[in-house]
């Protein structure tokens, strides 16, 4: 069994980066309590003229820990104030766009992590 990278684009308003990143970093994920669950990271990509791309990222033991976690109650929890609003005004352009990947390669610099 392989780990599964779950990953969502957010094309993040221009002026809303410091307000986007106040959302994620506030918020409760519930993610430690799930099984399987290896590690999160927000991203913050390059910049264009209307937004800035963002991208949450987490790490999973496998593609079924993935799919359990978007059907538990954590989940909803963690999700049931995570819409586009902040004062009433959408913080990103459309709708996030969902990739998921099996990992089929690691290669580890040993020396970097230890």
């Amino acid at each position: 069994m392989s780990q599964f990278i779950a990953m969502n684009r957010f094309k993040v308003k221009k002026g809303s980066e410091e307000a986007f990143e106040n959302v994620w970093s506030s918020r409760e994920s519930y993610l430690d309590r799930m099984p399987g669950f290896v590690e999160f990271h927000l991203l913050k990509g390059p910049e264009a003229e209307d937004h800035t791309l963002y991208s949450s990222h987490t790490v999973w033991q496998s593609k079924a820990n993935f799919e359990a976690w978007t059907k538990s109650e954590e989940f909803r929890a963690a999700h049931a104030r995570a819409g586009n609003n902040s004062s009433n005004a959408p913080l990103y352009l459309g709708h996030p766009q969902f990739e998921g990947f099996e990992v089929k390669l690691t290669q580890t610099n040993k020396a970097a992590v230890a």
